[in-house]
């Protein structure tokens, strides 16, 4: 008699089944609470991802407390705690669970926290305050009001106001949020002119990009957008703005707000397509950004050639300069070193399986140490400052916060601008994160 033989991990390289949201048993809430059972009961098994976030802590402990002290004593109203704090790095399915497709388990708990979410949203909405944090082109369009600026400005830094708001709205008083301008990076810079130069094409770039500017980096960071203009430009690459964004959905999609996303796809794909079709690549300066293009609306709109031809298009920025370093088209002519950077991997980085490319383009910086921190500032975005929240996720920057701390650097910094402002609170001493670009236009000189 043949017995079948379940092996215990796989060995294989994970994929990603497309998400089904447009099938009727995608919302099916008793057929999700199936698969959330399923899926919990392999992870109370494993654990092996129990120190990545807080959504595994809180199943252990909800198992370890029940009475049967197994999946089945855990009340079904309290799987919707493990929801709440999954924020969707997605560092579980890449780098720990062993049983990710294509093993036969077929365990993806990031894409079944997203469909519990959504079921949740479609049947309950949103809260005030997640409204808020997640309508960022209308909240940085508003505070970027020259008159309103000042005074969002000066509300975020008033701890009486702080904790009004932490009172009112549920944004702890203790979470960093945003510094708005009134002059973006769209207003800063122009496209006449911006694109000067002759592209130089390599074996996987065309030389001439299209910035997707981010919210971020438009209303929040503007100076992250010029420093990664002066980079490019230094490197001799012509450089245009996406005439035409929206937001890239990443606050909506870890909403469970997916028609939200959809319409902001519907803004985004043909203009960036558009570009793509005459010749640019597109490159955008936040993470999470980058991976929405890269992988969540791939996997939303599997069908759809235009959301897979950006797919294709879309680089970090540090991937890009590494690809044209590759073959001798980026310059090396560093006017100073930087010492000793303490360098936080953002999780969504990490997703795109690019490699550390950060690291590696500012490791050619003679003289120049890089102390990588490959662990999760648990920002994500707006999980660190909701009240609820807070406080756990500044617990799991805590190992982030004290590799800086020992390290001694002489800067420390990430690719997420939100991380490194994450392990600014964290540490508390009045210093402040130095993007990579940033550092890499000091050490250039420019």
């Amino acid at each position: 008699m043949s017995k079948t033989v379940i092996r215990e991990g796989s060995l294989e390289a994970p994929t990603r089944h497309p998400l089904d949201w447009k099938s009727e048993s995608f919302w099916d809430e008793k057929n999700l609470f199936n698969e959330l059972e399923r899926i919990y009961d392999i992870c109370h098994g494993c654990r092996r991802c129990v120190s990545l976030c807080n959504a595994f802590p809180t199943l252990f402990d909800l198992v370890d407390e029940s009475d049967t002290m197994e999946v089945d004593g855990v009340a079904k109203k309290d799987y919707w705690q493990v929801v709440d704090h999954c924020y969707l790095c997605d560092l579980c399915y890449l780098v720990k669970c062993p049983y990710v497709p294509p093993h036969e388990w077929n365990l993806d708990f990031p894409h079944t926290m997203l469909r519990a979410k959504a079921i949740k949203f479609k049947k309950q909405g949103a809260s005030t305050r997640d409204k808020i944090l997640s309508a960022t082109d209308t909240v940085g369009k508003l505070a970027g009001i020259p008159i309103v600026t000042g005074i969002v400005n000066a509300a975020n830094k008033s701890r009486p106001l702080r904790k009004l708001m932490e009172k009112t709205l549920g944004v702890h008083a203790d979470a960093v949020v945003p510094t708005y301008y009134s002059k973006t990076l769209r207003k800063r810079v122009k496209n006449n002119g911006l694109a000067a130069g002759v592209a130089e094409a390599t074996k996987r770039t065309n030389g001439r990009v299209a910035l997707f500017a981010t919210c971020y980096g438009n209303h929040n960071a503007p100076e992250l957008g010029e420093d990664l203009l002066a980079v490019f430009a230094h490197n001799g690459i012509p450089v245009t703005l996406v005439d035409k964004e929206q937001c890239c959905g990443m606050p909506k999609l870890e909403l469970g707000d997916l028609d939200a996303v959809e319409k902001a796809m519907q803004v985004n794909i043909p203009e960036l397509a558009r570009m793509v079709d005459a010749g640019w690549d597109i490159i955008a300066p936040v993470p999470s950004c980058v991976l929405m293009f890269k992988q969540e609306l791939p996997l939303m709109f599997p069908d759809d050639p235009e959301v897979q031809k950006v797919k294709a298009a879309i680089y970090d920025p540090f991937e890009y300069l590494m690809l044209r370093h590759k073959d001798g088209k980026f310059k090396t002519d560093f006017a100073t070193s930087l010492g000793k950077v303490s360098y936080h991997v953002a999780c969504h980085q990490r997703v795109q399986k690019i490699g550390l490319k950060t690291r590696d383009i500012l490791k050619l910086i003679p003289g120049t140490e890089i102390d990588a921190i490959e662990r999760c500032s648990g920002h994500d975005g707006t999980y660190a400052v909701k009240q609820e929240f807070h406080k756990i996720s500044m617990k799991i920057a805590r190992p982030v916060v004290n590799r800086v701390k020992q390290a001694k650097a002489d800067h420390y910094s990430s690719d997420c601008p939100m991380a490194g402002e994450q392990i600014a609170n964290g540490l508390g001493d009045g210093s402040y994160p130095e993007h990579p670009l940033s550092l890499l236009r000091k050490a250039y000189g420019i």
